[in-house]
């Protein structure tokens, strides 16, 4: 990965290039962005978020092929007022419609110590994990008109930046810069994926081969004991959901909302 911005609030924590601190302040935030675009495969980050009043700030960690119609796969960490818990929003993008947000209430720590924060996305569906947990699936329900990103290669991207305008209580709370700088921590940056290089990749990533594991039937649904933990996980520590917010979209709901996850 190399810094696409802030740079000089980046520095390396290790020997690796995939070891940083991103920093930001009253000048900049910082981000960092990976060497090559991929098509399916396993992204992986070790994160340790910024401690103390972190409010207003997010740090962030998703895939993303650019432009105006981009696909994208979110974590986002909204700070908090200190001794508040941290939100954990997960988002997609389908050529340019967002807007699916599923939010969580970490059940640990997140500034104490590095977590597993890995997004798998294959042909047949998108999980998130955390610590090797999955918390969300989103299927490829493409056969019936439902947008799945399959088509656009994305990059590997991370940044902590100004979000107080909407992170923290929908922007009630901003900012204290006072406590800046707000440094969060990113270790081993993995990835396990089909690197793209051009429009033939995206048949060539999609096929079930062997080299292409991501494709196999292992793969392709959660195991009775991922289910059963993702539905704990869900049911004790998710705050918001899309497909239950029936006001947001005037009980027209994402055509997503009424299809099995998982």
């Amino acid at each position: 990965m190399h810094f696409n911005w802030g740079a000089q609030h980046s520095e390396a924590l290790g020997t690796g290039d995939d070891d940083v601190t991103l920093v930001l302040d009253q000048t900049s935030g910082s981000g960092t962005e990976s060497n090559g675009s991929f098509l399916f495969g396993s992204f992986e980050m070790l994160i340790k978020l910024v401690p103390g009043d972190s409010a207003g700030t997010v740090t962030a960690y998703y895939l993303s092929s650019g432009g105006e119609k981009h696909d994208e796969i979110d974590f986002e960490f909204l700070g908090n007022i200190s001794g508040q818990p941290y939100t954990i929003q997960t988002n997609i993008f389908t050529r340019g419609g967002g807007g699916r947000e599923q939010q969580f209430k970490p059940w640990f720590d997140p500034t104490a110590d590095f977590h597993n924060y890995t997004i798998h996305w294959n042909p047949s569906h998108v999980v998130w994990y955390v610590d090797n947990i999955s918390i969300r699936v989103y299927r490829n329900y493409e056969n019936e008109t439902i947008p799945y990103p399959n088509q656009q290669a994305m990059r590997v991207y991370s940044s902590i930046w100004n979000a107080d305008s909407w992170a923290t209580r929908g922007g009630l709370v901003k900012i204290v810069w006072t406590k800046a700088p707000f440094v969060a921590r990113l270790r081993r940056f993995r990835v396990r994926a089909c690197e793209y290089d051009g429009p033939l990749s995206i048949n060539r990533c999609a096929e079930p081969t062997p080299p292409n594991w991501w494709t196999s039937p292992p793969y392709s649904q959660l195991t009775f004991v991922e289910s059963n933990q993702m539905n704990s996980i869900r049911n004790d520590s998710m705050i918001y959901d899309y497909c239950k917010d029936f006001n947001r979209f005037n009980r027209l709901m994402p055509g997503e909302c009424f299809k099995p996850q998982y």
